[in-house]
């Protein structure tokens, strides 16, 4: 096992901890591909009937200098096109829109007039996919035939940070708003940060908080949000000046993730959670066939299915770093190949159903460098000297004056709530929900069955 790892390499999914250093994928540029709803998604646990299409639709946006085709991002769209009120979701650190589609699904269900848009970033345009169609995703994926992108060919993303995030949220912001409908802005982990930054930030003159109805933030957000995962932010002026540095370098993407060990590349780890998604969903009771492929540093004395292989990764029970699973269920205890038994708040079909995609995915490939470098300074929420080296435009935290709902888990011991506080201390909120939910971990209320999940339950009744 790996000692634990930084919280910024779990803010948008990250699952794992053990030292897989000898596992690797291929390499190969990546292009985007266009989905509907995710093949084999079902209905869920918790929703009832014939699910609605689930378009997944471009947005175009302002030019960024990278690869044809990348000057758009896109959203997941959940629920009726006729609702007034559309609650867009941004994923945190390495998270993607299928994030938010099973809880998507399950706030459509209990708050009429609800739309989600779950968003992805123009990173997630780099990402070839569509190995997860074909016959053989394994293959085409652990023996390199995919197309990767290349850091040292992309120099572009060196400026693809908060500043062309927001940008390129505001139109989705914008496009959700026709017709008057009122938007909700809200975000997991760092897109909880990005959602209050949003708020904050001066578009021209504009503060970002007059586009909104409200603001909903889980797991996260700023002002010391995170001060109680132990893993403070890396903000200090030398700090950011080494890290800039190295983006200058050529570190245009962060390579957090091969810390796991899963692969050299960027992409690694993502890739082999996504196949072990796939075949759990697809082949839940099957013998795993990710198993012979894995390290033997993470090796099991029995064979297990590609259920079960998934819940070991993903599963809190299982010594990863708590705060970054799930409470799901346990291995059976007997059988030539064990499966998974569900027993937890997060069934393991509602995990495989999330992480399967295939389009859109719940991880990204490419995250930005500078991206991770401006959310860490927006922490402090302020119009600072060093925001503004960064073009950081947070000029009216004090005057947001729309309604705030934050949630928190045991991921960072209370702080969550602590710092929302501080948020509306500093401000003109009317008015603001706090909800803590210390049995959950840091994914389970993007993925917890509905009749389990106080997030859904909570955040409902704020929407309504």
């Amino acid at each position: 096992m790996t000692s634990r790892l930084p919280r910024r390499t779990v803010l948008g999914g990250m699952i794992g901890g053990a030292a897989l250093a000898s596992a690797a994928v291929g390499t190969g540029a990546g292009s985007a591909v266009a989905a509907g709803r995710a093949p084999g998604a079902g209905t869920g646990q918790g929703t009832a009937g014939t699910l609605a299409p689930e378009p997944y639709v471009p947005v175009a946006v302002g030019a960024g200098g990278g690869p044809a085709g990348t000057d758009q991002v896109h959203v997941l769209k959940v629920g009726p096109d006729t609702a007034r009120t559309v609650l867009v979701l941004v994923p945190g650190w390495f998270g993607a829109a299928n994030d938010f589609r099973l809880l998507a699904r399950d706030l459509v269900a209990a708050v009429p007039g609800l739309q989600v848009w779950a968003f992805d970033r123009r990173e997630e345009n780099l990402a070839d996919r569509s190995g997860f169609t074909g016959p053989d995703p394994l293959t085409y994926y652990l023996d390199g035939h995919y197309r990767t992108q290349d850091p040292a060919a992309s120099p572009y993303a060196a400026h693809w940070g908060l500043p062309r995030t927001l940008a390129d949220i505001r139109a989705v912001v914008r496009t959700a708003a026709r017709g008057g409908r009122r938007v909700v802005l809200g975000g997991h982990s760092w897109g909880a940060t990005t959602a209050m930054a949003y708020a904050a930030w001066d578009f021209d003159g504009c503060p970002g908080y007059r586009d909104l109805a409200a603001l909903a933030v889980i797991d996260g957000g700023v002002l010391g949000a995170f001060d109680g995962t132990g893993d403070p932010v890396a903000d200090s002026p030398e700090q950011i000046k080494e890290r800039l540095a190295a983006i200058d370098a050529g570190g245009v993407f962060d390579l957090t993730m091969t810390g796991v060990g899963l692969g050299s590349r960027p992409e690694s780890t993502q890739i082999w959670y996504q196949l072990a998604g796939h075949y759990a969903l697809h082949d839940p009771e099957g013998r795993s066939v990710l198993q012979p492929r894995l390290p033997e540093s993470l090796s099991l004395p029995y064979a297990v299915t590609n259920a079960g292989l998934l819940g070991v990764l993903v599963d809190a029970s299982f010594g990863w770093p708590n705060t970054i699973t799930v409470h799901s269920g346990h291995l059976a205890e007997t059988g030539d190949v064990r499966g998974w038994v569900d027993t937890g708040i997060t069934p393991i079909r509602r995990v495989a159903q999330a992480y399967a995609g295939p389009v859109p995915g719940v991880w990204e490939w490419y995250w930005p460098t500078r991206l991770s470098v401006d959310l860490d300074v927006t922490d402090a929420y302020t119009d600072s000297a060093l925001a503004r080296s960064l073009d950081l435009r947070l000029l009216h935290a004090a005057g947001l004056d729309i309604p705030l709902y934050a949630f928190g888990t045991s991921y960072a011991k209370g702080t969550v709530e602590e710092a929302a506080r501080k948020v509306v201390t500093n401000s003109r909120i009317p008015h603001a929900t706090y909800e803590t939910d210390a049995g959950m971990n840091h994914l389970d209320p993007i993925f917890a069955a509905p009749a389990a999940n106080s997030l859904t339950r909570t955040l409902a009744e704020f929407l309504r």
